[in-house]
């Protein structure tokens, strides 16, 4: 009798116990604010002083900076992904496009 409740109260505190996975972040945050700096005509290192160092630097497209940004919440499946794409002509900003780049046109 005594072995069956203790059977019985191990099973329902195994219920209760889960393990607590953490939020994982992974590369760079770009806001909203920090791409409506963003001009044409400015320079890398103004760009970088606005969005930081860029996570992917290309060797083979140096006139190309991407900026990718992961958040995999613990008890999610999925990641929430973020991208945005700098590209520089004669060092000047020509233009960006990326998911953060769509938020901050329709706000």
């Amino acid at each position: 009798m005594m072995m069956a409740t203790a059977i019985a109260i191990a099973a329902l505190l195994a219920g209760c116990i889960s393990i607590y996975r953490m939020d994982v972040a992974q590369g760079n945050i770009v806001t909203p604010e920090m791409v409506s700096q963003l001009r044409p005509g400015m320079t890398r290192s103004q760009v970088r002083f606005v969005l930081g160092t860029p996570l992917v630097s290309d060797p083979f497209h140096p006139d190309r900076w991407d900026y990718f940004y992961s958040l995999h919440k613990g008890s999610d499946k999925n990641a929430d992904t973020r991208r945005l794409t700098v590209i520089f002509k004669d060092d000047e900003l020509l233009k960006f496009e990326g998911d953060t780049a769509a938020q901050s046109a329709g706000q």
